[in-house]
């Protein structure tokens, strides 16, 4: 079982270790990583969760992200991450740290607390997505998404976009240089 270090409100670790169902049912402080795609046509990958996820499932979401093993780096959980699912190799030389934000959301009626800092990433690239194997427990499907498309969903709050308010602002501006 995956072991997640445990932080305080302040984001220090605590050298406190749990499970990840551990940390949800208690609302204790961990890292994730967000990383998203963009290609030069303009367009995001997102990702549509599967539905057996325990957090905002059937919806669409950061083209990959997940937590932060205990004793991992943030490039070792996103080189991770990537690999379980999409099964992609990254050359870290293609990833940028754009920004970090502090989140806590409850779900599924209080017995999913999720207080975590997600380190958001950015890799411009042109992936095939024919050529990507989904982890099929997490990630029903990905797609492309034109920026200006994905700036409306966000402003329609559409219902099946998982809300990332702070981040998708974040993401919106380092998106304006390109």
């Amino acid at each position: 079982m995956e072991l997640i270090d445990v932080l305080d409100s302040a984001g220090n670790k605590t050298k406190i270790m749990k499970t990840k169902p551990e940390v949800h049912q208690e609302g204790l402080w961990h890292n994730s990583v967000h990383i998203w795609f963009v290609n030069s046509k303009k367009e995001i990958l997102l990702q549509f969760r599967s539905k057996f996820m325990d957090n905002n499932p059937s919806m669409w979401d950061v083209s990959v992200a997940g937590h932060v093993s205990s004793g991992e780096s943030l490039t070792q959980a996103v080189i991770r991450e990537l690999k379980e699912e999409i099964n992609f190799d990254l050359n870290p030389a293609e990833l940028k740290f754009i920004g970090k934000v502090k989140i806590q959301s409850v779900q599924k009626e209080g017995t999913y607390i999720n207080n975590e800092f997600n380190y958001l990433y950015l890799i411009r690239k042109d992936l095939n997505i024919s050529d990507l194997h989904l982890q099929a427990e997490e990630v029903t499907e990905i797609k492309w998404l034109p920026i200006p498309e994905l700036k409306q969903w966000v402003q329609e709050k559409r219902a099946d976009l998982v809300p990332h308010a702070q981040e998708y602002e974040i993401l919106f501006k380092e998106l304006e240089a390109i």
